[in-house]
């Protein structure tokens, strides 16, 4: 049975910079707020009406496949994970076909719903489709649009310093090469919390989930009138919502059991690993768990301060923009791991 090996990777960031200074115009805040909570410096803001996940997506991919010395016509299957999709329905993956100009092809597209962790899952997902042999060029892309749905208000400071857009892809191929690819992944998923940090509207859920709060709906004799209604704009349950110490609490718990897990799984231990790529969600995260795994700082790769959080795309593009420094290679141990909403979490470990 075929191994799935990274055969190519790519990343694209909009251009507009968005420091911490430039939030102070909008909300109550400050630089070294943000910095001592989070360790973010700026972030990426896409254009509006000119980019979506879908366009920065096309761009990263046109990268990674360049990089795998292979034409757009000959990728055979697209999973695509985000928070942030151009459309609720249909998703981004036939987006993206399009907007590469593929759909003659009439490949599979699939979308991933799980948030941070999504490019975890998606690439799992890929690696069964490679070593069952059914594709031989996986698109696994992570992308998000953050800047379209944040609350840039006082109010809402608190989780839209955190989030910045961009896009990270990579392209799955099967190798026969014995111990090379992806060695083991490991999924997992906790629901109790699910409303600690979510989007709660739009949605179909008529406060089912969360009955003590009011939501405003509208009487229950009409039909519909619960996934968009006159009180949603009121409310603003459409901008996410997070317990951050829980979150945090959570994180640094399931982070090194994940990591551990895929150690254990294929025989290697903490200083077997060449380079850590954390899902880029808190530079106090990534720190806890680089100190909890005694790693040196060489062994972990941390981006967040340039770009924020871009969820599903912050694996791929800090992965990618390590490769590019020369910090991947031939033969390296590679540990990608990731913790969010769901809460899901999970791991990967690859050896280049």
């Amino acid at each position: 049975m075929p191994s799935s090996k990274i055969a190519g990777v790519g990343f694209y960031v909009p251009e507009n910079v968005v420091t911490n200074k430039d939030l102070m115009k909008y909300m109550d805040t400050s630089d070294e707020w943000i910095r001592e909570r989070s360790g973010i410096e700026e972030r990426r803001f896409a254009k509006k009406h000119e980019e979506t996940p879908t366009t920065m997506a096309a761009e990263a991919t046109k990268i990674a496949i360049e990089r795998a010395g292979i034409d757009k016509e000959e990728i055979d299957f697209i999973i695509f994970a985000t928070l942030s999709p151009d459309y609720y329905f249909p998703g981004c993956g036939v987006l993206l076909q399009r907007e590469l100009g593929i759909t003659k092809t009439e490949i599979g597209a699939l979308d991933i719903r799980n948030q941070c962790s999504g490019f975890i899952y998606a690439l799992s997902v890929a690696d069964q489709f490679i070593k069952a042999g059914m594709y031989k060029n996986v698109l696994v892309v992570g992308s998000e649009m953050h800047s379209m749905g944040l609350d840039f208000s006082t109010r809402g400071r608190g989780i839209s310093v955190l989030f910045g857009d961009g896009a990270g892809v990579v392209l799955l191929q099967p190798t026969e090469e014995e111990g090379k690819g992806i060695l083991t992944t490991h999924l997992h998923s906790d629901g109790t919390h699910a409303e600690e940090l979510a989007e709660i509207s739009p949605g179909s859920h008529g406060g089912y989930h969360l009955k003590d709060e009011d939501f405003g709906f509208p009487t229950p004799d009409i039909p519909g009138e619960i996934f968009v209604y006159d009180g949603l704009l009121e409310n603003k349950s459409y901008y996410p919502r997070m317990d951050g110490q829980l979150v945090f609490k959570k994180a640094v718990t399931k982070f090194p059991e994940v990591i551990m897990e895929a150690l254990t799984k294929t025989g290697y231990s903490t200083t077997d690993i060449d380079l850590l790529v954390p899902h880029q969600a808190n530079l106090r995260i990534a720190q806890f768990v680089q100190r909890t795994l005694k790693l040196p700082d060489e062994k972990v790769y941390n981006n967040i301060m340039n770009y924020g959080n871009t969820t599903a795309a912050s694996i791929p593009i800090a992965l990618c923009e390590a490769w590019e420094k020369g910090m991947v290679k031939d033969g390296d141990l590679i540990c990608l791991a990731a913790f969010g909403s769901g809460f899901t979490w999970g791991s990967a470990l690859i050896r280049w």
